[in-house]
């Protein structure tokens, strides 16, 4: 049975899919349709921290459904901008996971992610799948993908 390890962008899909269709990601259906006929070895869903009610109620679903959910702490800066990247942690575990599936899958459409899937698909050949909001997934990360999934009607709310 291929084995599977997911990573989750979860402000990217959350952003992406509110601003291109006004609608969230159904992530019961998205773990329906990776994890079919594969094993999970590892899945991460990245998330800012804001300690509010319902976002945690969120946090306990994507649990539930097998996600280890990691968490980093909303920082708002003085001029009023706010700061929650998981980039750097993400491509972090994302090479240190790889050599355990067969398959990488990661939600996002962050094109500062191209480097990453690029290398993990060439070096550590493996099939690197990706899912994002086209219209707003970045060029350099859909080519670099061995497979680009287009997150649509099917995989929302």
């Amino acid at each position: 049975m291929e084995t599977v390890a997911i990573f989750v962008d979860v402000q990217n899909v959350y952003y992406t899919c509110r601003q291109t269709y006004n609608k969230n990601f159904d992530y019961n259906k998205f773990w329906s349709a990776v994890t079919k006929d594969r094993r999970v070895v590892s899945a991460f869903a990245y998330a800012i921290d804001r300690g509010d009610r319902k976002q945690q109620e969120f946090q306990n679903i994507l649990r539930a459904i097998g996600f280890e959910v990691k968490l980093k702490p909303y920082i708002q800066r003085h001029d009023g901008s706010a700061k929650g990247d998981w980039d750097v942690g993400i491509t972090i575990d994302v090479l240190d996971y790889c050599a355990e599936a067969d398959v990488i899958v990661l939600v996002s459409g962050d094109g500062d992610f191209a480097l990453l899937v690029d290398r993990v698909r060439k070096n550590n050949e493996k099939r690197v799948e990706v899912y994002g909001v086209k219209k707003l997934s970045a060029n350099t990360l859909i080519d670099a993908a061995t497979e680009f999934v287009p997150i649509n009607d099917a995989l929302l709310l």
